[in-house]
């Protein structure tokens, strides 16, 4: 059985556009094998960027 916690906050992380970082990892390792995988600092730049970064060089408005 899950922890209710985790699935919330994993839940919480995805309404705001932030993948889970061990799922990532999971599908990484299982689908690309082959490539790198991003640290979790990285990974959370690349989301970032990926969601924010590109119009107005970022801002909203």
């Amino acid at each position: 059985m899950s922890d209710p916690l985790a699935t919330l906050r994993k839940a919480l992380h995805l309404m705001v556009g932030m993948p889970d970082y061990a799922d990532y990892v999971r599908h990484m390792q299982a689908h690309h094998p082959d490539r790198p995988v991003m640290d979790r600092r990285a990974f959370f730049r690349d989301r970032q960027q990926a969601r924010y970064g590109g119009r107005n060089g970022g801002r909203c408005c």
